[in-house]
């Protein structure tokens, strides 16, 4: 039952990714067990993750920093939302300040995970990203801080025509270095985060940019700087002030979150009043700001300062809520007719989710599905022991969800190094009812729901997406939970290594 490959080591816990949750993930592991191996498997060349593959004008963070950054570590600066290359700084700077770049392997894909009930040891497969050629490491832990989406392509519909079209066409997540847009006539294709940054910065210095949506997305301006915060900063001491910014950030976002859900035709119309206000009232807000979803069915876009609607108010960009019918040889022809024209085609039309980076999981050789699993607290796979995956919040800064995981791994570690155990499994309940692992309507993962785990009908098999109630679950509830098992290998497995 136990793997043949030979493996250059045995590691105490191997962490998947090298972007703002993996990182995070290695300097708690590293200041809670400074003695123990380590490595970060980075499938890329850098350090950062989305902020280093991203660098579209304008790339920024959509959660405010405070929330964002580390616990650990706090953020340093004014701004609300921060730029892409700041936040690649920081993510770097953390990582050489807790001492992680030297046990990172880059240019290291994962391929595989194949877990042996022999050794209670994880075999994984490693691709050369030049050579191609595999190599194996072991380790008696894993967290896969891989991501949610394939670094490799974004996702983009079939345009009828697409061939028709004389200009350039780009998809945000490979953005041509140096693209020149100057005076050009612009077309963004989408109404989420990315095309909502997209047209206001390229609207400075292109002709006109028009951002074409099938359906409107609720966008929210909030102030570029958080004056209460930065107030506070000057006043209090350092870490005190960071502490209850980040405190009341947390919770303005909770409390919002909260009230939309529970009283959405209030917080619409909370919404329209806004945007109109901004807008003027002739503007057709009905058509191009007013979704048929509820507020939080998908993430909200934010907005520093309402850029966008200024952009929109001087006539540097313009909203066309329509069907694409297909691409022409200047533009595209939409479903009404018009045809609207353009030098450059923007297509931020979303990610291709994948699930723990796409590497094959396997539990004594036997391929695991994660669909057929439950998801225990939303982290780890029923079924599948030692190896705990980061997926955050979409109602919240990711990174509030992905450091509670991370310091939820180490007290499972650090119970299974005070009990001599070494297997952590979650066993399933009998019979308990499926229901889809999380409660967002989002097209990127209404496409691939079918293929994640399912969350149960009770603790610890829910997925709520709330801060409070996974800070208990994760940070004070007991480890051995009952549905979290341990267990010990055989004498004669641990005399064999």
């Amino acid at each position: 039952m136990g793997s043949d490959k030979k493996a250059d080591k045995i590691y105490d816990m191997v962490i998947i990714g090298a972007g703002l949750s993996g990182i995070g993930a290695g300097c708690r592991f590293r200041t809670k067990f400074p003695n123990d191996s380590l490595a970060v498997i980075e499938a890329r060349g850098a350090i950062g993750g989305t902020w280093d593959l991203f660098r579209y004008p304008g790339i920024r963070s959509d959660s405010d920093m405070l929330t964002l950054g580390y616990d650990f570590r706090p953020w340093v600066g004014d701004k609300t939302l921060a730029d892409g290359t700041s936040i690649r700084n920081y993510v770097q700077t953390v990582a050489k300040e807790y001492d992680i770049t030297p046990y990172i392997q880059f240019h290291s894909k994962v391929t595989a995970l194949d877990f042996s009930s022999d050794t209670d040891l994880w075999t994984i497969t490693i691709k050369d990203a030049g050579s191609g050629k595999l190599r194996y490491v072991k380790t008696r832990f894993i967290i896969s801080a891989a991501g949610y989406y394939k670094y490799e392509e974004g996702y983009t519909p079939t345009f009828k025509g697409r061939g028709d079209f004389k200009g350039n066409i780009v998809h945000p997540q490979h953005w041509p270095e140096n693209f020149d847009y100057k005076d050009k006539k612009i077309i963004v294709i989408g109404s989420g985060a990315t095309a909502v940054t997209l047209v206001p910065e390229m609207a400075k210095d292109a002709a006109h940019v028009t951002m074409l949506q099938r359906s409107p997305s609720y966008v929210a301006s909030i102030p570029a700087k958080d004056n209460i915060g930065n107030f506070l900063r000057r006043v209090l001491p350092a870490r005190t002030a960071f502490n209850m910014n980040r405190a009341k950030n947390i919770w303005i976002s909770r409390v919002m979150y909260d009230r939309a859900r529970k009283n959405p035709e209030k917080t619409k119309a909370w919404f329209r009043k806004k945007t109109v206000k901004a807008l003027g009232p002739d503007y057709p807000v009905d058509k191009h700001f007013s979704p048929t979803y509820n507020p939080w069915d998908q993430r909200v876009c934010m907005i520093p300062d309402g850029d966008m609607f200024i952009a929109i108010q001087e006539g540097r960009a313009s909203v066309e809520t329509d069907h694409i019918e297909r691409f022409t040889e200047n533009g595209i022809l939409l479903k009404s007719g018009e045809e609207l024209t353009a030098d450059i085609i923007v297509t931020a039309t979303g990610l291709n989710v994948v699930f723990g980076g796409e590497a094959e999981i396997s539990v004594d050789a036997k391929e695991i599905n994660p669909a057929d699993c439950f998801g225990y607290k939303g982290m780890m796979y029923s079924g599948v022991p030692n190896i705990v995956t980061v997926f955050g919040y979409t109602n919240a800064a990711w990174t509030l969800r992905a450091d509670l995981i991370s310091q939820f791994a180490i007290r499972v570690v650090e119970h299974m190094k005070a009990n001599d155990q070494t297997r952590a499994v979650p066993i399933a309940p009998e019979g308990m009812p499926r229901n889809p692992w999380i409660d967002f309507q989002a097209g990127y993962l209404l496409r691939v729901l079918d293929q994640l785990p399912s969350q149960g009908d009770r603790h610890p098999w829910l997925n709520l997406q709330d801060y409070k109630t996974d800070q208990r679950l994760m940070l004070q509830d007991p480890i051995d939970d009952g549905a979290l098992t341990f267990s010990k290998r055989a004498p004669q497995a641990i005399a064999a290594e």
